[in-house]
């Protein structure tokens, strides 16, 4: 569990869980840099998390769904951290949808955030892991990936393909001694909050049936620090070398315990 002198990226790193796993990284020693497209709160977060220590903390901007983006901010990142150990991946986006009534804009966008965007951060930070002789990503799944989502058609689709990435970049990347896994988190943010705002009357419904009433540690969202926080530093570790290929529910019990 020691992350001490590790050097780890984390994209979506401005707020929720991408700010929650880049500060208990700072608080285990890691040295790591935050990508966003939220400038002013990345660099916030980073600037907050570096004067607590003990590691260090840094802040670039960064489009996931742009290759050209990930392979500069990616470039630029290593160069500064000498190297990377691992790669941590929130970023994603959320929007409510039904099957009948998904757009061919907002599924287009929905997949070039989530799913390419998990792909070409994979595939950038595959390059400088190798190099590195082996270490970890985090990929972040969903439970909407494993059931229907009659409120969330096209983000369940995208945290499915998620899934079915992260097992297949696992089987191909362990000869590199990669490690790919994949967290599925109920915890409390904004990107949750605001979609859910932007949701109507019945998706909200159905949301609440779905996911507060199957949470079963404490009926609620988890908390991304206190919550998320340890897992991330578990995977990132190399206490977690011989795992590869999961997806690990971080849920207070939503996906199993029924």
């Amino acid at each position: 569990m020691e992350l001490e002198g590790k050097r780890i990226i984390v994209t979506g790193s401005a707020r929720g869980m991408g700010a929650g796993t880049l500060r208990s990284y700072v608080r285990a020693g890691a040295h790591v840099v935050g990508m966003d497209v939220r400038d002013d709160e990345g660099a916030a977060v980073a600037g907050d998390a570096a004067a607590e220590g003990p590691g260090s903390a840094a802040y670039m901007h960064v489009d996931i769904a742009d290759a050209g983006s990930i392979e500069q901010a990616f470039g630029a990142a290593v160069a500064q951290l000498g190297g990377l150990d691992a790669l941590a991946h929130p970023a994603a986006i959320h929007r409510f949808s039904n099957a009948g009534d998904v757009s061919v804009e907002d599924w287009d966008f929905m997949f070039a955030v989530n799913v390419r965007g998990t792909m070409l951060t994979n595939q950038v930070a595959h390059g400088y892991l190798k190099a590195s002789d082996g270490g970890s990503i985090i990929n972040f799944g969903s439970i909407s990936g494993q059931r229907p989502e009659p409120g969330a058609a096209s983000y369940s689709a995208a945290k499915g393909a998620v899934h079915s990435w992260t097992r297949t970049a696992a089987g191909t990347w362990g000869a590199d001694n990669i490690r790919v896994n994949a967290i599925l988190p109920a915890m409390d943010t904004p990107m949750y909050r605001e979609a859910l705002a932007e949701a109507s009357e019945e998706q909200q419904q159905i949301n609440r049936q779905i996911n507060l009433g199957t949470i079963y540690m404490g009926g609620q969202y988890g908390d991304p620090d206190k919550h998320l926080g340890p897992v991330m530093v578990f995977l990132a570790s190399d206490a977690s070398w011989f795992i590869t290929g999961q997806l690990i529910p971080v849920d207070g019990g939503q996906g199993s315990v029924r």
